[in-house]
C-alpha cells in the first residue's frame, strides 16, 4: 500500500483535472515477456509513469494518492487471488529459479484447463511454478519484486480520485500503473494484476451511485472488466476494440454476441473493430458506446483509458490519432456524468503522454 499522501481537499485544487499518482506505480518492473514461448524486451515499463506526468504536471494538478482499506479490492477479487499476488514474488525469490534457471521474475508454465482435468478434482500444486498458472492465464505477465507494491498503489491511484470525484470534482485521472483491466476476479493476465476500473465503479457504487457505467477505451478488450460485472446491470461495460477474431488479445473474449448474463444480460456492449481502424470507425464506436450508456441513465462513468490503439503504438494495429482521442474524450465527457479516468494501455513512450493530455482536454472542453 502506499504511505498516505496529502489529503485530497478540492478547495485548494487549481481549475485542470486532477491527476492522481503514486511514486510506488514505478516499482514494477517485469524486464520481459514470454511471447510463443520467446522472451521478448516489456513494453509496460515504469517510464510510463514519467511520460504522462511530463506530459500532464504542467497543466493539471498533481494529487498524491492516499492509503486505502483492502475492503473496496475484495468486493472486486478472490482472497486467494490477493494472497498469492502479495506473497508470489518474495515466494519465488526464496526459491531455487535463479540459480536453476537465471529467471528471478515468476513466470507461470502448466495451466489446469479443462483439457488437463478432463472433470477429476485436482490436487492442488505444491510447487510454486506449478500454482502460478492457477492463476496467472498467460506467459506474458511477469511477477517481480516491485509488482505487488506497484499494483497495490495503482488501486490507490483510482481509489483518491474517487474521493475527489465524490467531494464534488466533475472528473479526476488516476494514473494507474500497472493496467488492470485484464484482470478477473480470480486471476491475472494481459499486463494486468488488480483491476484498477472495477474497483472504481465499485466505490463509485459504494458512495452511492445507483448505476456506473465503465467505458472501455483501450485497444484491447477489457475481459476482466467484463467479467467482474457479467452478471450485473447495476454496472455497465462497453469497449470499443480491435477485433479479438482477427488474431488479437484477449482471443476469447471481445465479440458482439456477448452482452451480459443472468441479470446482467444487455448491460454489457462490445464494438469490435477491423485493424486499420482509424478515427472514423474509431470515433463512430464511442460515439455508439456513449449513446448506449446515455440510455440507460447511469449516474457516474469510469473511463479506461488506454492509449494504445494510436497509430505508432507497437502493440495494435490501429491508427487513432491525437485528435481521434482529444475527440473520444470530448464524447465521453459530453455525458456530464461525475467521471474517473483510470490509466489502462498506452505503450509508444514519445507519444503516450501527449496522447493521454489531448483525451483530458477534451473531456474537460465537452464537460465545462
Amino acid at each position: 500500500m502506499t504511505s498516505p499522501g496529502t489529503s485530497p481537499a478540492t478547495s485548494s485544487l487549481p481549475t485542470g483535472m486532477p491527476v492522481v499518482w503514486s511514486p510506488t506505480t514505478r516499482e514494477h518492473d517485469p524486464r520481459h515477456e514470454v511471447w510463443v514461448g520467446v522472451p521478448t524486451p516489456a513494453v509496460e515499463v515504469p517510464s510510463r509513469v514519467d511520460e504522462i506526468l511530463g506530459a500532464l504536471g504542467e497543466r493539471h494538478p498533481l494529487v498524491p494518492a492516499r492509503g486505502h482499506s483492502d475492503e473496496p479490492l475484495a468486493r472486486v477479487h478472490a482472497p486467494e487471488l490477493l494472497r498469492f499476488l502479495a506473497t508470489a514474488a518474495e515466494q519465488w525469490a526464496a526459491g531455487p529459479y535463479a540459480d536453476l534457471v537465471g529467471q528471478d521474475r515468476m513466470v507461470p508454465y502448466v495451466f489446469p484447463t479443462a483439457a488437463l482435468l478432463q472433470g477429476m478434482p485436482p490436487t492442488p500444486a505444491t510447487a510454486l511454478h506449478g500454482r502460478a498458472g492457477a492463476f496467472c492465464y498467460d506467459t506474458m505477465t511477469l511477477v517481480g519484486p516491485g509488482t505487488w507494491p506497484a499494483a497495490r498503489a495503482a488501486v490507490d491511484c483510482a481509489l483518491t480520485a474517487v474521493d475527489l470525484v465524490t467531494d464534488g470534482e466533475p472528473a479526476a485521472y488516476a494514473l494507474c500503473r500497472p493496467p488492470g483491466h485484464h484482470a478477473t476476479r480470480d486471476g491475472y493476465g494481459g499486463s494486468c494484476y488488480l483491476n484498477n476500473a472495477a474497483v472504481t465503479a465499485e466505490a463509485l457504487r459504494a458512495a452511492g451511485h445507483p448505476r456506473v457505467a465503465v467505458l472501455d477505451v483501450d485497444a484491447h478488450h477489457g475481459n476482466g472488466t467484463q467479467a467482474v460485472f457479467w452478471e450485473r446491470a447495476d454496472v455497465l461495460y462497453g469497449s470499443v476494440h480491435v477485433d479479438p477474431a482477427d488474431g488479437w488479445f484477449p482471443h476469447l473474449f471481445g465479440h458482439a454476441s456477448e452482452t451480459g448474463g443472468g441479470a446482467g444480460r444487455g448491460a454489457t456492449r462490445n464494438l469490435p473493430v477491423p485493424e486499420g481502424s482509424g478515427d472514423e470507425i474509431w470515433l463512430e464506436g464511442v460515439a455508439a458506446l456513449a449513446s448506449w450508456a446515455g440510455a440507460r441513465e447511469p449516474t457516474a462513468l469510469v473511463i479506461s483509458l488506454g492509449v494504445d490503439a494510436a497509430a505508432d503504438d507497437p502493440e495494435s494495429p490501429l491508427q487513432v490519432s491525437r485528435d481521434g482521442y482529444r475527440e473520444t474524450g470530448r464524447l465521453l465527457g459530453a455525458l456530464g456524468l461525475p467521471t474517473v479516468l483510470v490509466q489502462e494501455g498506452g505503450y509508444h513512450l514519445p507519444t503516450l503522454g501527449s496522447l493521454v493530455a489531448a483525451c483530458l482536454d477534451g473531456h474537460q472542453q465537452a464537460a465545462g
